[in-house]
């Protein structure tokens, strides 16, 4: 590895022309306006797409089964593309890899509102999701590397408004463009975005030093079980519980061969000396951790977002507009506790903000399980911003503790790797909850209905009714403090992270 001295002097990589060269130390707010637009484009239109895929089934003639891959094929092609992140960063460039994620998500996002068939919007949605799947990870190095270490809490904070506030806001925007317009303006919104999220890419993103290209060719093997494996692994944990699991051999079959795909990838990348994915970054004690409660918290985040606007339609009988009116309090808790915490979080121990992210989510979460069938909006309310300002003290620290830990020539592959595992953690999340739900009811249905018996004149029609509602309540009761057991047990772990720390770029020649 060249010393501090080389990287000093090395000139900048990979740029063909004269119109691709950034503008030399341009502003940080320049660099982060950039990569937010892109990043908050990318994370809305990861939720946005849910609450129209009845409508767009309604306009293409298919079944709900089958748009559903509308919003699958998206989420698959993000998974496959996060871990190698790293690797196409050093191949391209920073601003190629980043302009080129751009363009690509841009111009699907116009194919997709075009598409007339079914098989075309997926076709075009997994395009997108390629692009997608690109610009949160790399967004996040970005920010990282741009701000100097005492500011990186506010850089974090500034990410974290968009990873964590977009899922909240695609429902509700979601929902009031399939309400006052047409369903392809939910993709044709990211066009003039995505066009000066490129041009602003071209002229304000640098291409670091610090970052070399592959020594090695691509590797056609590891490119390929990394894929198979991931893409497996990702269908099994979304069509899992629809297709009842392992009762389907296309889930057992998928299932098998994400185990044994996976693990030859992992043995082979530990080994190779040029790996298409890095794991070595998990010798480091705080990126592993901060790893293993990636995965925590976006089980409570991704599943939480799914079964929260299940409980308050089917429930509570909101509307999507409701819902997504009910959500949003959260979010702004979210960035408001985000703010508070980037300005804080260089004079306290890290460490204590994610404990009491984690113990306060977990608190919140628990409340939502005291709620009935009669709540309203302003029982809803105070454990919706509670679970929001929870996240802002978890999300921001956890980041910094983890990446922190990172050398940073090895900061664009370990935020791939850290925001994929963070994505599976919320399908596992998805896939756990919503099997939970399904046995659950099952069990109180039956506990329930065998001791009714028809009194007062009730009709068999309403006896069955009443049951099953306080089945479904019980059951997301159950959800709600599973949840917020599974945050104060991983609680504990925050304990084995060292503190945040920088790590100068001269550091990287001691790799």
């Amino acid at each position: 590895m060249a010393d501090a001295a080389t990287l000093r002097k090395r000139p900048a990589a990979r740029e063909a022309g004269g119109w691709l060269r950034a503008r030399k130390n341009p502003p940080v707010a320049l660099i982060t306006a950039t990569v937010m637009l892109g990043l908050t484009m990318a994370i809305i239109d990861t939720t946005i797409v849910n609450v129209a895929l009845n409508t767009i089934a309604g306009n293409l003639g298919v079944s709900i089964d089958q748009v559903a891959w509308v919003a699958t094929g998206y989420i698959l092609a993000q998974v496959v593309v996060m871990p190698l992140n790293g690797w196409l960063t050093a191949l391209l460039g920073r601003k190629i890899f980043y302009a080129s994620s751009l363009a690509i998500f841009t111009v699907s996002s116009f194919l997709c509102g075009t598409a007339h068939s079914i098989s075309l919007l997926i076709f075009y949605r997994i395009i997108q999701g390629i692009g997608g799947g690109a610009l949160q990870p790399t967004a996040q190095a970005i920010l990282f590397e741009s701000f100097p270490a005492a500011k990186r809490g506010t850089a974090m904070a500034i990410f974290g408004l968009g990873a964590m506030v977009g899922p909240a806001i695609g429902p509700l925007l979601g929902g009031y463009i399939v309400d006052n317009a047409s369903w392809p303006l939910i993709f044709f919104i990211n066009v003039p975005i995505g066009i000066v999220a490129f041009l602003m890419t071209l002229s304000f993103i640098p291409n670091p030093d610090y970052i070399e290209k592959p020594k090695s060719g691509i590797d056609f093997l590891g490119l390929g079980l990394l894929t198979t494996g991931l893409a497996s692994l990702q269908y099994v944990l979304e069509r899992g519980e629809h297709d009842e699991w392992f009762s389907s051999n296309t889930i057992l079959f998928l299932s098998a061969l994400a185990a044994v795909t996976l693990t030859i990838f992992v043995i082979k990348a530990w080994r190779d000396r040029h790996p298409i994915v890095d794991l070595h970054v998990f010798k480091r004690r705080s990126f592993a951790i901060g790893t293993i409660l990636g995965v925590i918290s976006g089980f409570g985040l991704y599943g939480s977002a799914l079964i929260l606007p299940l409980f308050f339609q089917s429930i509570l009988g909101f509307t999507p507009l409701d819902t997504g009116i009910v959500l949003v309090p959260g979010a702004f808790a979210t960035a408001i506790s985000m703010t508070l915490v980037g300005r804080i979080v260089n004079r306290v121990d890290a460490r204590l903000l994610v404990a009491i992210g984690f113990l306060g989510f977990a608190f919140a979460t628990w409340q939502l399980g005291n709620l009935n069938a009669q709540a309203g909006y302003w029982h809803v309310f105070w454990p919706r911003v509670g679970q929001g300002g929870a996240l802002g003290f978890l999300f921001v620290p956890l980041s910094i503790i983890t990446l922190g830990d990172v050398p940073i020539a090895k900061l664009a592959g370990a935020s791939g790797v850290y925001t994929l595992v963070r994505q599976l953690g919320g399908s596992f999340g998805i896939a756990i909850l919503t099997t939970l739900l399904q046995h659950e009811s099952a069990i109180v249905w039956n506990v329930l209905a065998g001791g009714v018996t028809r009194t007062q004149g009730y009709s068999v029609a309403l006896l069955t009714q009443m049951v099953a509602q306080q089945s479904a309540v019980i059951a997301y009761s159950y959800l709600f403090r599973i949840t917020a057991i599974v945050f104060v047990l991983a609680t504990p772990l925050v304990l084995l992270m060292r503190k945040g720390k920088a790590v100068p770029i001269a550091a990287i020649a001691a790799e």
